[in-house]
This record gives C-alpha cells, structure tokens and sequence, in this order.
C-alpha cells in the first residue's frame, strides 16, 4: 500500500515561531496578506506580536475577524466576497480550527471557479488551490495548520460539511506554543481532547499506516501526559509546548491515515446543538471506544503500550482496557459536562438522531472504524451517550 503524504511546504515549530511571519510571506513571494481571524482574538492581544513583526518588514496587512466558533458556508462567502477585491495576495489565518477552516475553504472555493461548498464536499475531491495560505494557530488540537480538511456548517441544511483534498493544505504553518498561554481552560480542554481523538482514531482507522502511527502515538503520549498540566496551570510553558506539538502530530497523523467514528458522530452534534466541536469529541469519545474496544483490541493495546499506558507484557485485552480508562478518566478530570449539563434537550436529542446518524454515514468517516458500524449501529449509540 502506498501513503500519501500532503503536507505544508514550510513548517516552523517552536516557541517564537510566529515571529517567522514576515520571512515565510517572503518565501511565498507575498506582501499584502489578509489575516482571517475572530473577533474575540482581534480583540486580546493576541495580534500584536505577529502584526508588530509585519509591520517592521513594511507590511501592512488587511484584516477580516468575521468567524465564528462553527464556521458556515455564509462566513465562507463574506470573505470569498472581500477576496474579490483584488486587494491582497495571500491568506494568514491566526486563531483555532474555524479562522483557519474558513481560510481554507475560501481558498477552496476560489480555485474552483466559486462552486457552492456543498458541491466540493467530500467524496469530492478539492485539489484546485486558492491563494497561498499561512497557518498560525492559538489552540492546540485541531491540527489544521498541517492537515488536507476543513469542515463547514452548511446555513441551509444545517449539515456540517467535511472537506479534503490538496486545496486544503496551508502553503505554511508557523506553530508557537506561545500564543496559547491566554486559551481560556475550556479551550484548552475541549481542543486537547480534539487533538487526543485524532491521534487514537488516526491509530485504529482502517487506512492506519506506519507512517501516520509514528504521529499518533506522539499526539496520544503527550495529551495523556500534558493535557491536565496545562489545564490546570496556563502559565506552563513546557506543557503547552508539548500539546501543541502533540496536536500537530496529530494532525500530522490523521491527514495520512482518517479521523472515524467519534468524529463522524460528533459533527452532526455540533451542528444541530451548537456544541463546540472538541467537547462533542470529548462527550462521544469514551462510549465509542468502549464500542469499538472488542474490534480493534489489539491495535489499542499496540496503541497502549507505546503510549506508555501498559507495560510490555500486558495481554491485549488488559492494555486496551487501560487505554481506555485512562483517556474516560481525562475527560472526566477536565470537567466535560453531559449533554444534558451542556442544556440539550431529551427529547430534542432523541428526536434529531435518525438525521445525526444520516449525516454521519455520509461524511465516511465511521466506515473507517473498527467494527464497520452500520447506521443502526450508530442510532443505537447516540442513544447510550445520552444514558
């Protein structure tokens, strides 16, 4: 089996790496960048090193802060229309998943003559590029800045699109654990958990290769070692360093192999209850695994043991129970509240589940599961993460 490796031409990691801003652009031959970033970030702070470092190169950049936590193909839209203006020659996006995702899919809708998003979805294949796109990202765990995929809300059916393909790759990706001192600790939870699920799922998927296992087992060691120090101290410079390595990694991982089933699941979630996306990971993830244990037990005992969590010798069924319990006991001790805590409705939820497990299917993403969960299988277990 071949593996395919698409991956940002430039990637600076460290500690500082933001402040290679200015060099990159130069590297892509670009002067008039427009930042994609959130209103929130534009408003902290967070902007004046990288817009300080711009500025004494002679750039002046433009600036478009109209994203939301869920981006939508309406977002999408608004900068493809400010794109038009021929006024600027790349993108940097600087924040978490939805400034970047929404950089990307902008990009991929300019290099497909401006096709409706739902129509590039996958099975599509986006592989026509935009603008050159620099990443810069503030959480660590989505891992977009390395990955081919972005994922947008559709406004009119409110289905949560995944998109894939070459277009989606950044041309950069400047990852600087500096710039997630100040993520608030749910940010810090809900996005190291996102990071968590894509190396676990990167590890067990169907398409798991030797090349993408080498990224998960870094991305699953260090959420399980790190996570909660950063959680619990946002001024530890070590941990933060480490998760947003170990998100990259993970990114990394599942863009050579595939997320699976809790992501397949999870995007439904956000979408018709507006649950940020690594929390609905975090709310799926320990029933799913309990699921898909008994269909991959020895590759999550594999997983276990180089994660540190068994010893050598553990019997498989010993040392994928382990990892198991030890991932349930770190989504319990960063507080990820239930549905019902969240405020979803019983009935609300009981009554979208035939839709959820609809779209799930759809996106692909459970097929690559262990197990081969049907769309039975997948109402079922919507119904246990609500008990």
């Amino acid at each position: 089996m071949t593996v395919s490796l698409v991956l940002p031409r430039i990637i600076e990691i460290g500690v500082g790496a933001s402040d290679r801003i200015a060099a990159v652009l130069d590297r892509l031959g670009a002067r008039r960048p427009l930042i994609v970033t959130d209103a929130a970030l534009a408003g902290s702070g967070t902007l004046d090193r990288p817009l300080r470092e711009l500025s004494s190169a002679g750039i002046a950049p433009r600036i478009f802060a109209d994203t939301s936590p869920d981006p939508t193909t309406a977002e999408v839209s608004a900068l493809v229309e400010r794109l038009a203006r021929g006024d600027v020659d790349s993108l940097v996006a600087i924040g978490g998943g939805s400034p970047m995702d929404t950089a990307k899919a902008a990009a991929v809708q300019l290099g497909h003559g401006g096709r409706p998003l739902r129509e590039l979805k996958v099975p599509f294949s986006a592989d026509a590029g935009g603008l050159p796109l620099v990443c810069v990202p503030t959480t660590a765990g989505t891992g977009s800045e390395v990955t081919r995929f972005c994922v947008i809300t559709d406004v009119d059916t409110n289905e949560k699109m995944l998109i894939a393909g070459a277009a989606c790759v950044a041309s950069a990706a400047l990852v600087d654990a500096g710039l997630t001192r100040s993520m608030p600790r749910r940010v810090t939870a809900d996005s190291g958990l996102d990071a968590l699920t894509h190396a676990v799922e990167a590890f067990i998927s169907h398409r798991h290769n030797e090349h993408a296992d080498l990224f998960a087992v870094s991305g699953v060691r260090r959420a399980l070692t790190y996570l909660r120090r950063a959680w619990t101290d946002p001024d530890d410079l070590e941990a933060r360093t480490e998760m947003m390595l170990g998100a990259t990694h993970a990114g990394m991982a599942f863009t050579a192999s595939s997320v699976a089933l809790v992501h397949g699941m999870s995007r439904p979630v956000g979408a018709f209850f507006h649950i940020p996306h690594g929390m609905g990971n975090a709310m799926l993830l320990s029933t799913l695994l309990r699921w898909t244990l008994p269909h991959a037990s020895g590759r999550l005992a594999e997983l276990a043991r180089a994660a540190g969590v068994a010893g050598p010798g553990a019997a498989d069924a010993t040392a994928g129970h382990a990892l198991s319990e030890a991932i349930t006991d770190l989504v319990r001790a960063l507080e990820i509240p239930t549905l019902s805590e969240f405020g979803v409705d019983r009935a609300d939820w009981f009554s979208r589940i035939p839709a959820m497990a609809e779209q799930a299917v759809a996106s692909g993403s459970p097929a690559n599961n262990p197990g081969d969960p049907t769309r039975q299988d997948i109402e079922r277990l919507y119904e246990q993460v609500w008990a």
